[in-house]
Formats: structure tokens, sequence, C-alpha cells
């Protein structure tokens, strides 16, 4: 073969393989788009279907917070006798129960959030317990006096959770 050959060969060649490198560059980034706007609907249809559930996973938290809610607890909930003991088991056990009836709910909100709502429920035993240790309260109802009046000046453990979870409601749209 001779320069003049090779020369014609290359000339040809190079090219066509520029074409073909173009081409394939193309079609990659044309596919790479379909897959992302594929993916992007799915997203969107997933998120549709699961959109209601979330909210209702949320709009229970909140039911759950608004009950457990100590003000409102101690209204709600009667004694069922004079000892303040009986009465804080019965209360710590409503609390739990409705806790346990709710406990699903995990699956359809963040871990930050469920982590708040813990902490929330977690406090508001507390607070119960301790309001049954202090020596202010001598029977049932001088405990469901005592956790009122410690709620009046200062919010309560589930008003920051549902601060919490409006915002991540909020953020949801």
């Amino acid at each position: 073969m001779d320069t003049t050959t090779i020369t014609e060969i290359v000339a040809y060649t190079l090219p066509s393989l520029i074409t073909g490198a173009v081409a394939y560059f193309l079609f990659d980034s044309h596919f790479k788009d379909q897959q992302n706007t594929r993916r992007w609907l799915l997203q969107k249809d997933k998120q549709s279907a699961t959109l209601p559930l979330r909210l209702q996973a949320y709009e229970r938290m909140t039911l759950f917070m608004e009950r457990i809610n100590p003000s409102q607890m101690m209204v709600r909930i009667n004694p069922i006798s004079e000892n303040k003991k009986d009465y804080q088991n019965y209360v710590i056990a409503q609390i739990e129960q409705e806790f346990e009836h709710n406990i699903a709910q995990q699956i359809y909100i963040s871990n930050e959030c469920w982590s708040v709502i813990l902490t929330a429920k977690n406090a508001t035993i507390q607070l119960i317990r301790t309001a049954a240790n202090t020596e202010k309260t001598t029977n049932a109802d001088s405990l469901r006096e005592f956790v009122i009046s410690e709620l009046i000046d200062k919010p309560s453990p589930s008003s920051a959770a549902l601060a919490f979870i409006k915002n991540e409601v909020g953020e949801l749209f």
C-alpha cells in the first residue's frame, strides 16, 4: 500500500468515525433524558398515590398530639378513684393505648417527625409522673389541678410536636 491509498482510507474513515461518535452521544443523551422523564413520571404517580396516606397519617398523629395534651387530657379523663397513683397509671395507660392505636402511622411520616412525636409522648408521661410525685398533689383531683396549672405559663410537650407536624405537612405541597 502506498501513502495515497492510506490517505484515502483515512479520509473516508475519519468522517464516518466522527459522525458515528456524534450520533452515539446524541442518542445516549436522548435515551438518558427519556429515562429521567420516565423515572420522574413514575415518581409523580407514586407520590400522588401515597400522598393521601401520608396526609391521613399526619392527621392521625395531630389528633394523637391533641388527645395527649395534658391540659385537655386531665379534663377529659375522669379519675377512677381518689388515689393519685391509680389516676396517674390510668392516664398513662390511656396515652399508651392511644399511641399503640397509631403506631403504624410511622410508616408514612418521616423519622424525624416520628422522633418528635415519641419525645412529646414521653415528655407528657414524665410530666404526669413528676406531678404525681410532688408533695402538692395529695389525691387525683389535686393531680389534675397541678398538671393544668403547670401548663398555664409554658407550652405543653405536644404543642412543639404539633408545630413540627404542621411544618412538615406544609413542605409536602
